[in-house]
């Protein structure tokens, strides 16, 4: 029951106003005035009307103006009156004119389990050693952490990714070479904006990144991708900047091939081009040994772009870019002249967890946890549908399900009939792509006249992980987001979509 109480103010005031308008018996017109207020919700059920007097001398009427139109008004039911309680709206007088809402489109039906890849189950962020976290940086913070941010970043956190980055992806830089940005999408329109266009990109890789980067001016072409990653032999002398995800090709899985390596950054060198390194599942492999970062091969020409997003979670908003010198000041320059991206306490929070080691646990505790998915995922596989091939699982959170050719499409939607959300591999596949593995431009020719070497071709005898991609159809499976208890169903699901053997 509201007990509000409608007091002078709030009656002649712009909250709850009281026209007594109209000429004719003052009784009839306070009569109409309130039982307009109840009807259209201004006075609500269970609303306390102020005593009689009051409101009398309020509206400047007699007393008995006033209590004998609250009397007439119980009798029709608008008000009700009880000894001791005073006049209230009553409860059944509910407002009676219809409120006409735009019709708005009916949502689709929230899947009933979520493989799509992209983000870790939101659950199993470390409150409690984050909290801890916080009140240790907020304790210590200098007081400049509370003024107008530095667009460079808190270097507190600058030191600690520093040393985590040297220490874990093989990075070479210093604190002056990082700036802090919002994720990876954030590094790449800054990127974007200081070197202009064209770019080329791996053929399968997000599409969000590539619209980004076309809306920014920096239009993307896409170069062919087999079992040993991104064909970087179709690079040319036109292209600014090559985006890659070496560590574990997106999402096609395998990492880039170490001859490959070799011939991106001496594409680098000898055209001015830039490597965008996008290490966004570096830290997550289980059966081998990390693949550094191909930053540390020539930090003069090579972005490594970093998040917490896989580690920790999306929702803290928080990246890193590891530059060449000559980079730094430009785009510090294109965030602005004050950080308007990323909270100052977040990144000094972030700061005192990596120091503390409770980064590298938590980053322990989801390598077990999603290598167990993976697992999980596998023997469901082996046993609901043998046939059906799995690669890119030697790291990340997800892999891609080899289909039958031309079923991609029919398996997506017979998923979101089992109440199952998940992608097809086509979804991530450039619209410039071609079925040649190879782009078809003019390559770049090095020093020698000859194009960098594009590494060996597919080994059938390699682990299925690093399997070629070419145009095919398949499922990506994100195996990270759904809830312990959940995950089981959200695999029956997956297999019951899956085509016959």
């Amino acid at each position: 029951m509201t007990d509000s109480w409608v007091n002078s103010a709030e009656v002649l005031g712009s909250d709850l106003p009281l026209e007594l308008s109209g000429a004719g018996n003052r009784r009839a017109v306070l009569m109409a005035a309130l039982r307009e207020a109840v009807r259209s919700g201004r006075l609500a059920p269970g609303t306390r009307l102020p005593p009689y007097r009051s409101l009398a001398a309020d509206l400047g009427l007699a007393r008995n103006t006033v209590a004998d139109a609250y009397a007439e008004l119980v009798a029709e039911g608008w008000l009700a009156a009880r000894q001791g309680s005073g006049t209230r709206v009553a409860e059944r007088a509910a407002p009676v004119t219809p409120v006409h809402r735009p019709r708005t489109p009916e949502r689709a039906a929230r899947p009933v389990h979520d493989l799509v890849q992209g983000q870790p189950d939101p659950s199993v962020f470390p409150r409690t050693a984050w909290l801890a976290s916080a009140r240790r940086a907020i304790a210590a913070a200098p007081s400049d952490a509370f003024g107008p941010g530095d667009p460079h970043g808190r270097p507190e956190l600058r030191r600690a990714l520093a040393g985590y980055l040297a220490r874990v992806r093989g990075v070479r830089a210093s604190p002056e070479r990082i700036v802090l940005c919002s994720g990876a999408a954030h590094g790449l329109r800054l990127l974007a904006d200081v070197l202009g266009g064209p770019w080329a990109a791996e053929e399968y890789g997000l599409p969000f990144h590539r619209g980004l980067l076309a809306a920014h001016g920096a239009g993307t072409r896409p170069l062919g991708v087999d079992g040993d990653g991104a064909r970087v032999d179709g690079l040319t002398r036109r292209d600014r900047a090559v985006l890659l995800t070496p560590a574990h090709q997106f999402p096609t899985g395998g990492p880039l091939h170490p001859a490959r390596r070799a011939a991106v950054v001496d594409w680098a060198r000898s055209t001015g081009g830039l490597v965008v390194e996008d290490d966004y599942d570096g830290e997550f492999r289980y059966d081998r040994q990390p693949v550094g970062a191909v930053q540390g091969l020539d930090p003069e020409h090579v972005v490594l772009l970093g998040s917490v997003s896989k580690s920790l979670s999306p929702g803290l908003r928080i990246g890193w870019m590891v530059l060449p010198q000559r980079l730094v000041a430009p785009v510090v320059a294109a965030k602005g002249e004050r950080e308007q991206w990323s909270s100052a306490t977040e990144q000094l929070t972030l700061a005192d967890f990596v120091e503390s080691g409770a980064y590298d646990r938590q980053v322990r505790r989801m390598r077990q946890r999603h290598r167990r998915r993976r697992d999980q995922l596998v023997a469901a596989l082996e046993r609901r549908a043998p046939h059906v091939r799995v690669t890119g699982i030697a790291a990340g959170l997800h892999a891609v399900l080899e289909l039958p050719p031309g079923t991609e499409r029919s398996v997506v939607r017979a998923a979101a009939w089992q109440g199952l959300a998940v992608e097809g591999l086509a979804d991530y596949r450039h619209p410039g792509a071609t079925p040649c593995p190879v782009a078809d431009v003019t390559p770049y020719a090095g020093g020698s006249g000859t194009r960098p070497h594009p590494g060996p071709g597919p080994d059938p005898a390699k682990d299925a992980s690093d399997a070629g991609a070419g145009a095919r159809d398949g499922l990506v499976v994100g195996y990270a987001t759904p809830a312990e208890h959940a995950y089981p169903e959200a695999l029956e699901a997956l297999c019951r979509a899956l085509p016959p053997g």
